[in-house]
């Protein structure tokens, strides 16, 4: 059985290295001599050369002499590496051995044909199954249709015209051809394009990355690891950087508010605190995102900003993140404002961008949505992060950011290193603040301060006096 088996999967389809790998293919849909094929009633629609899991389970078995559990394994592989699709279960790819519907796969389709799965073929089919639809594409598809929405956003224009075409074609077919033909392209993309949780057959199957009758490559291996060591210099910097911020390391200073009365934390951990600790000046310093995603950081960026007279760069960015995070029904008149205060001709905070992407987004505000603006946005955070994010941390104003409130860890393994990262400057004026501070909360003697101001005045010569 197991020689027979190798046998089939040598002369089949599935290893296509090889001329007579179609053979099979077509022994299997010979009219004489091949799986059992007519006319099938699906629902309302009579679906032209239909086959029924139990045939296709028993011709596997009579073929090549095997029990029917090994048939019914190799015909869900089959339909799994998308040669055979189901015409009722899309999402189950297997082979049920009763009166369930399928049929042959055209070969078009054929993973064999080793054609490269574009996004955007992929997105021309989700568009047209949501005009299909009208809206209503499944929890998964949709989320891939805005992904790929927000990703392909410079030519959706063209996969929407595209998308239309191919619907008004398939309109003028008859009814059985178009439900075979809407079978077999969702049978293509449930093939790559799996819906998550499900174990796609492709990553296994044909587009494996090794031949499992080739010599061993040493080559790959040494890429392997070459890719581990550089993964791992990344961890090792990633942890080295953060180990002070992480609140399994560090402990929650000064104290936790969530176990003590003291809810010093949470003051000084504010958004729009006066005076940032340390620890979170620090933070802005890790990455420009990092500068971004805190209110107090962005506060003395914008400063900057102003100071450069470039401030509008991050208004736009703030008002791009309003737009894509706000609510839908205010969504079509911020973008209209942003338009008019960032974009339009002589606009108030005009920004500077180039041709393509003005040329994008202009396209876009025609039908406006929430992520209309991500080309220019883009362009405009990496404009900041080249150029002002590196000037602010080289700016007087960030190292005057560093007169903050300090806050040294508690674990005695990280004291030395938050107290080594202190500047000079910042340990002088705090030791005289210390200073200042004892000297005005300590006690003072009358009588002492009575008797220096006598001799003070007993030491001064007598003026003269003019006659």
């Amino acid at each position: 059985h197991i020689l027979n088996f190798y046998r089939f999967l040598k002369n089949s389809y599935i290893i296509p290295e090889r001329e007579e790998t179609l053979d099979c293919s077509f022994k299997m849909q010979d009219p004489n001599t091949g799986v059992r094929s007519q006319p099938q009633r699906l629902v309302i629609t009579t679906i032209p050369h239909a086959i029924t899991g139990e045939d296709i389970v028993t011709w596997l078995a009579d073929r090549l002499q095997i029990d029917v559990q090994e048939a019914r394994s190799f015909g869900s592989m089959l339909v799994a590496l998308g040669y055979i699709y189901p015409l009722q279960d899309h999402k189950r790819l297997v082979i049920k051995p009763d009166t369930s519907l399928y049929r042959f796969q055209t070969p078009y389709f054929w993973p064999t044909q080793q054609w490269p799965v574009e996004d955007t073929d992929y997105a021309i089919y989700l568009a047209k199954r949501n005009i299909r639809k009208k809206g209503l594409l499944e929890l998964y598809e949709q989320e891939q249709y805005n992904r790929l929405h927000k990703w392909m956003n410079h030519k959706w224009d063209f996969i929407v015209m595209q998308a239309k075409e191919q619907y008004r074609a398939a309109k003028e077919r008859k009814k059985p051809d178009r439900v075979v033909f809407d079978c077999q392209e969702r049978a293509y993309w449930v093939v790559h394009r799996p819906p998550p949780g499900t174990v796609s057959a492709m990553d296994y199957g044909l587009d494996r990355r090794t031949d499992p009758n080739a010599d061993e490559v040493t080559g790959d291996i040494h890429m392997l690891t070459i890719n581990n060591m550089f993964l791992s210099r990344r961890l090792v910097k990633h942890c080295a950087t953060y180990i002070g911020h992480d609140p399994f390391l560090s402990a929650c200073l000064p104290s936790n508010p969530w176990l003590t009365d003291d809810t010093t934390y949470w003051n000084l951990n504010m958004s729009n605190v006066e005076t940032p600790t340390k620890m979170r000046v620090e933070r802005w310093t890790f990455s420009f995102k990092e500068l971004l995603s805190d209110p107090r950081g962005r506060d003395d960026f914008r400063l900057f900003l102003k100071k450069e007279f470039s401030g509008e760069n991050l208004a736009f960015w703030e008002g791009c993140e309003d737009l894509k995070w706000g609510t839908a029904a205010t969504m079509k008149e911020k973008a209209e404002q942003i338009y008019k205060t960032f974009l339009a001709r002589g606009a108030p905070r005009w920004i500077n961008i180039d041709g393509k992407t003005m040329e994008v987004t202009m396209k876009g505000l025609k039908h406006p949505h929430r992520y209309v603006l991500d080309a220019a946005q883009t362009h405009i955070y990496m404009l900041m992060k080249k150029d002002s994010y590196g000037r602010y941390l080289k700016s007087p104003l960030h190292y005057a950011s560093f007169h903050s409130v300090f806050l040294c860890p508690l674990f005695p393994f990280l004291k030395k290193h938050f107290l080594s990262d202190a500047h000079p400057i910042i340990l002088r004026q705090q030791e005289q603040e210390l200073r200042a501070k004892m000297a005005a909360n300590a006690p003072v003697d009358i009588t002492q301060v009575m008797s220096k101001l006598s001799k003070q005045g007993k030491d001064v010569p007598p003026r003269p006096v003019n006659k």
